[in-house]
């Protein structure tokens, strides 16, 4: 396919949005659990701003869903990307006033921001063929690759700009990086919905939602999302706690991101030939073996092979699920019905940074691992029905 095929063009820049929505995205879950727990004044309470970061991105969805709907991708896009920019603005200030309040508003923002963010994946599935559709979702996350290399090495060189005063630098970056991203989306060329498209909305939501099709789809993403979001959020925290620096913990981060994003070059294609079941449960199998090895120790080897698994598990399933969601709905349909999947992905997502660390700082980095393991097996156990169901069907 060439370039001058819109639906590549539009996959092109908006994997290139998505390298710097996720680059500000990686340095901000870097240094937020961390900035937080210098501000708190607690230390349980130290991972609540990234908590509400989820919390904002869950209650944004949904309504950036329906925004788009009426505006256009573009003019959407850009609206999420001035919150993101006034978050971060907000974030230097709070640390610079040592105000743990107004961070707390400042993760919200960002947060925000990423409930805009999230639908880039979808934007290039509405203009793909049916073929197409699997790599333009797989192939939009891949510019995730660019964020996992570049996200912590900004973090770590940007953490100390303002010493002795920490972390400021870093929400400096996020919002120079964000703004870029604004470049880009003036070249996105994505058919705003005519008069009849907006005002046709489809089938009821309760009616779509009982198709076992969106039940196992959004299940999968939520598990997936969350029981990633429930260990990476955790694991600066447990790394600091046994005595690496914090150029470690961003180091396996960093490869964490690598994890989460590099498949996405070949998963569509593999979801395309192997089917999205198959691939669904291979990330299943990632996140039980992620689990098994952070059970096992707490030297760097095990840190950092069990995040890249993790990250690995969570493009499966998030990829995965993103494309059998799109199985769901019709044209006229999709904005509720991708709003509707975020919105649940994130709230699951929210409950786990909520948790994530007060579970650690209660009781340890192996509650945090054993926290996964029903959840990974609920979600096998329903693919594994539900793909027998599949081919219940075609036979």
């Amino acid at each position: 396919m060439s370039l001058r095929d819109p639906s590549v063009k539009n996959v092109t820049l908006l994997a290139i949005c998505q390298a710097l929505s996720m680059s500000g995205m990686i340095m901000n879950m870097t240094v937020t659990a961390l900035a937080g727990k210098d501000l708190a004044p607690d230390a349980a309470v130290a991972t609540l701003p990234l908590a509400l970061q989820f919390t904002a991105t869950m209650l944004t969805t949904m309504p950036a869903s329906l925004y788009m709907r009426q505006v256009g991708r573009r003019l959407g896009f850009a609206t999420g990307v001035l919150i993101g920019v006034t978050g971060a603005v907000l974030g230097v200030a709070a640390i610079f006033s040592h105000s743990f309040v107004l961070f707390c508003v400042a993760s919200m923002m960002i947060g925000s921001f990423q409930g805009f963010a999230v639908l880039y994946r979808y934007a290039a599935a509405d203009t793909a063929t049916d073929a197409f559709r699997p790599r333009a979702i797989s192939l939009v996350l891949a510019g995730g690759v660019v964020a996992a290399l570049v996200g912590p090495e900004l973090a770590k060189l940007s953490f100390d700009w303002f010493a002795p005063i920490l972390f400021a630098g870093t929400f400096v970056a996020i919002a120079v990086v964000q703004v870029l991203s604004l470049l880009f989306l003036a070249f996105v060329e994505i058919p705003r919905p005519t008069a009849a498209e907006r005002s046709n909305s489809g089938r009821p939501l309760s009616e779509i939602v009982r198709q076992p099709v969106f039940l196992v789809a959004v299940f999968g993403a939520m598990i997936g999302y969350g029981s990633m979001t429930f260990v990476m959020t955790a694991t600066p925290l447990a790394m600091i706690d046994c005595g690496f620096a914090f150029q470690d913990a961003a180091f396996v981060v960093q490869w964490h991101a690598v994890g989460m994003f590099a498949p996405s070059f070949f998963t569509g294609s593999l979801i395309n030939r192997f089917g999205v079941i198959r691939i669904m449960l291979i990330g299943v199998a990632a996140y039980l073996a992620c689990v098994v090895i952070n059970l096992s120790g707490i030297e760097m080897l095990q840190f950092f092979s069990s995040l890249v698994l993790l990250g690995i598990g969570w493009n499966f399933l998030f990829i995965g699920g993103t494309t059998l969601l799109t199985e769901s709905y019709r044209p006229e349909e999709r904005a509720k019905v991708q709003g509707l999947g975020d919105f649940l992905v994130f709230s699951m997502s929210t409950l786990a940074a909520f948790s994530s660390g007060a579970i650690n700082h209660a009781f340890g980095w192996q509650a945090v691992n054993l926290g996964v393991l029903p959840l990974a097996a609920a979600v096998g156990i329903a693919l594994i029905w539900y793909g027998s169901q599949r081919r219940a069907t075609a036979a």
